[in-house]
């Protein structure tokens, strides 16, 4: 028995009935065969539909040999007549990404020749491959070509040409297809084959935003969003926007020359405190002169900067420097440096003892200890 697939016949079908032709109990649940459906099965790249089967959950549909397969969480009667609804929301977002690729592919086969060789419609963005290179810096003409294909509001045709018909039909495609082949066409802007589900103007997809293109083996790879997801992505960056522009205290227009104007302030900044932070190291490795081994606790240092300090103590102490920045709550990162001795074993039988881990050569042995300020200070003390 072949399902009649609902679907194909109205895209915008929410709500149908049918009757339970198969109940199979598996490991996920229950599998439901009907005599028709609109639940739409994963394939094309597109995800399947969810909803209800009267009052059970379906969470999967599959399409196996022509069967349409309803993986449901409770058991439906064999015979009966069911109710079935779509998560309409879910079902009219794919179908407005779904569209908004063809759309995408359709006027990227126009401009460049290249074909849609990967189509991936993921839970945030949508990422589609061709077989040829698109510059980055071509985005936002593509982009505009492509809104005002929805602006004019264009019919989306779907449909099964006659086996005499489809060999002159054109449509994009890399191989001759055989019989029988759905054909999505778009007037003057696009014709493949595809089994998706589809909206019946391009007006529903209401906008697509390219978000990047980016090489993808000897092709590029574009990332994009269409209708609500789009409109949801724009309205957050948005809002960030306008933060920062409150921020920095200029237009929404001008954030980008305010945040690297920043940038650059701060890396100034940063290289002047490096200079004194080295002179205040210096001033302390001065006080430990001729101190012979030194243990020493440093505030808000990162490990780059606790070796830093090791370092120059351990020019002036003539033993082992061993130098400490961090919390009781987080840790310690520390640095054991020596000029004259192999701290390699110092630095193993401190981790070990105190909760830690580390590494390192003879000369400068770092790692992080999980112990407090009180308990390093008693190991010291103890050695």
């Amino acid at each position: 028995m072949h399902v009649k697939k609902l679907y194909y016949e109205d895209c915008h079908l929410r709500e149908f009935t049918a009757k339970v032709v198969s109940c199979r109990e598996t490991d996920g649940g229950f599998q439901i065969e009907l005599d028709q459906t609109a639940f739409y099965p994963e394939g094309g790249g597109q995800a399947c539909d969810l909803g209800t089967l009267d009052d059970v959950a379906v969470l999967d549909v599959q399409e196996r040999e022509d069967k349409v397969l309803h993986l449901c969480d409770g058991p439906l009667a064999v015979g009966q007549t069911v109710a079935g609804k779509l998560d309409w929301a879910r079902r009219f977002d794919l179908m407005q990404q779904h569209t908004g690729e063809h759309i995408l592919s359709g006027t990227v086969y126009e401009k460049y020749g290249y074909h849609n060789v990967g189509f991936h419609m993921g839970a945030d963005t949508v990422t589609v491959d061709f077989d040829g290179i698109i510059p980055p810096e071509d985005l936002p003409g593509l982009q505009k070509k492509i809104n005002e294909v929805l602006w004019q509001d264009l019919p989306v045709k779907c449909w099964y040409p006659a086996e005499d018909e489809l060999p002159g039909i054109f449509y994009r495609t890399k191989r001759t297809l055989p019989w029988p082949v759905r054909i999505v066409q778009i007037p003057g802007v696009d014709s493949c084959a595809c089994c998706g589900v589809q909206v019946a103007r391009t007006g529903e997809v209401g906008i697509v935003y390219l978000l990047s293109a980016v090489k993808f083996h000897q092709g590029t790879r574009i990332e994009m969003v269409s209708g609500g997801r789009a409109y949801e992505l724009l309205h957050k960056i948005y809002e960030q926007n306008r933060q920062v522009s409150q921020a920095f205290s200029v237009k929404t227009s001008e954030t980008g020359q305010a945040a690297r104007e920043m940038n650059e302030r701060l890396a100034q900044e940063k290289y002047r405190f490096g200079a004194l932070q080295k002179q205040m190291f210096g001033h302390i490795a001065q006080e430990y002169a001729e101190a012979g081994d030194t243990v020493y606790f440093a505030e808000d240092l990162m490990p780059d900067k606790v070796r830093e300090l090791a370092d120059a103590i351990a020019d002036t102490c003539g033993g082992i420097a061993c130098v400490l920045s961090g919390n009781d709550e987080d840790g310690y990162n520390f640095c054991l440096v020596s000029r004259t001795k192999d701290v390699r074993d110092a630095g193993r039988s401190m981790a070990g003892a105190l909760g830690g881990r580390g590494g390192g050569r003879p000369e400068a042995f770092q790692g992080k200890l999980a112990a407090t300020a009180e308990k390093i200070r008693e190991y010291f003390t103890k050695k």
